[in-house]
């Protein structure tokens, strides 16, 4: 099972289910289905110690956007606004 998350910068940190929970409630899931998002996200890392937070959150955005396309704009919208990112390029990277 994952148990790091290996940051942009390099740096290391504990995977946290309900860090991913959260993440999706802001793209717009109710608490119910963004558990169930994050499930679906963490069993995709079961074999691996790590995952680098690139595939975090392409696997993440993989799911919102089989589960709903709103979320998944939405997500996008902030990456793009708030953080900076070209989200969508980094995934086909």
């Amino acid at each position: 099972m994952v148990n790091l998350v290996v940051k942009r910068r390099g740096r290391e940190e504990p995977f946290a289910f309900e860090k991913v929970v959260v993440s999706v409630m802001k793209a717009g899931a109710p608490l119910e289905e963004a558990r169930k998002v994050a499930k679906r996200v963490e069993c995709r890392f079961l074999d691996q110690e790590k995952v680098s937070a690139k595939d975090l959150t392409k696997a993440i955005l993989t799911e919102l956007r089989k589960v709903n396309e709103e979320w998944y704009r939405n997500w996008i919208v902030f990456d793009r606004a708030v953080k900076r990112r070209e989200t969508e390029k980094e995934m086909q990277e």
